[in-house]
């Protein structure tokens, strides 16, 4: 599975690392209805809620504390693996992961399974603190300097950062379309969300993108349609017992990394439960097709020295631009997104998290 290495704050000791503007248990509990909307689904996995740390780098101590009785919680070994961490004055440095660079003659395939590598290396985040906040709002040029930063810490990432990371390391590739592939599923009465990044390239489809589950992020580029890639997903989450309920997916992705446009995460959005197959498999196609029509659409301007000020440093958050009141989604006939009514968690029940 992938960051089994890297357990608990055991993550934490490879750099520094958060701050105090947290957005914890109850936080995201007020929170849950609206995450939907505004995009920070992966603020909840199933009934686990987790923090996000909205200070920047480096960490402080009030954290860090924070971050070791998570540890202290979900660890078998309880208070007594903090401790020996913490005490140890001889921990193995771990090593940073090198940014894959190409010869001219690496294929996009061979390329994208090198990014794939490299995200995987940074490992999954099991901290029970995601380190750097993704406001999916936010301009397509300000989330590109967050991935800028993620490599610079090379910390574990959870898989809406990953999506980020992945459309920075692929800007440069003009023959790699991309696109956000997002995932609602049930188990035992509890919702779970998984995002990744969808490829496409060569009349071919693929992922990229991180999870506890080495079959739920990765996918090289052999799917002949959208519907054979979603459904590859979809028999992997029934191998974990869960049910796919919705699918949502955006629009291509600018390669201009100084774009000030919004990454456009939710095109279409797909209740499996409301559509028989064909239905499903025929609003895949229609999204295929409005993907295809963007290309060559002309992007907007890049901003200028002063608007990049008004945008301001990720780990500015007073500066990020203010949501727009309205958004461009396009929805299948017969969708009106309903808020759904969440099922009564089962505090002694096993979850499957993926």
């Amino acid at each position: 599975m992938p960051g089994a290495r890297v357990t608990g704050a055991e993550g934490a000791q490879r750099k520094s690392g958060v701050s105090e503007g947290l957005v914890g248990y109850a936080g995201v509990t007020q929170r849950e209805e609206e995450a939907d909307d505004e995009g920070e689904d992966d603020l909840r996995d199933g009934d686990v809620l987790f923090f996000v740390n909205r200070g920047g780098l480096p960490v402080d101590e009030a954290t860090w504390e924070r971050m070791w009785r998570h540890v202290s919680r979900i660890h078998p070994e309880g208070d007594v693996i903090g401790r020996k961490i913490r005490g140890a004055t001889d921990l193995p440095k771990i090593p940073t992961p090198s940014v894959p660079t190409f010869q001219p003659s690496t294929t996009l395939p061979d390329r994208l399974e090198a990014i794939q590598r490299y995200i995987r290396d940074l490992q999954y985040n099991h901290t029970g603190t995601q380190f750097f906040e993704i406001k999916k709002s936010r301009p397509l040029t300000a989330l590109m300097d967050i991935a800028k930063e993620m490599i610079r810490e090379a910390l574990p990432i959870k898989c809406l950062e990953a999506v980020i990371l992945g459309i920075y390391l692929t800007n440069s590739m003009p023959g790699v379309e991309r696109f956000p592939l997002s995932f609602k599923t049930q188990f035992s009465g509890n919702s779970f969300r998984h995002i990744v990044l969808g490829v496409h390239c060569g009349g071919r489809f693929g992922a990229l993108g991180i999870s506890r589950r080495g079959n739920l992020m990765y996918k090289p580029l052999v799917f002949r349609t959208l519907s054979d890639l979603v459904q590859e997903f979809e028999g992997a989450y029934r191998g974990y017992w869960h049910t796919l309920k919705k699918v949502k997916i955006g629009q291509y992705v600018s390669h201009d990394p100084h774009s000030v446009e919004q990454i456009e995460w939710k095109h279409s959005i797909l209740d499996v439960d409301r559509l028989t197959h064909e239905e499903f498999r025929k609003e895949l196609e229609r999204h295929t097709r409005d993907m295809r029509l963007k290309i060559g659409k002309p992007a907007p301007p890049s901003p200028t020295k002063e608007r990049k000020r008004d945008i301001g440093s990720p780990q500015r958050s007073q500066s990020s631009p203010h949501r727009r009141n309205s958004r461009g989604e396009r929805r299948p006939s017969g969708e009106k997104k309903p808020s759904e009514q969440k099922a009564a968690s089962d505090i002694n029940g096993y979850q499957i998290r993926v």
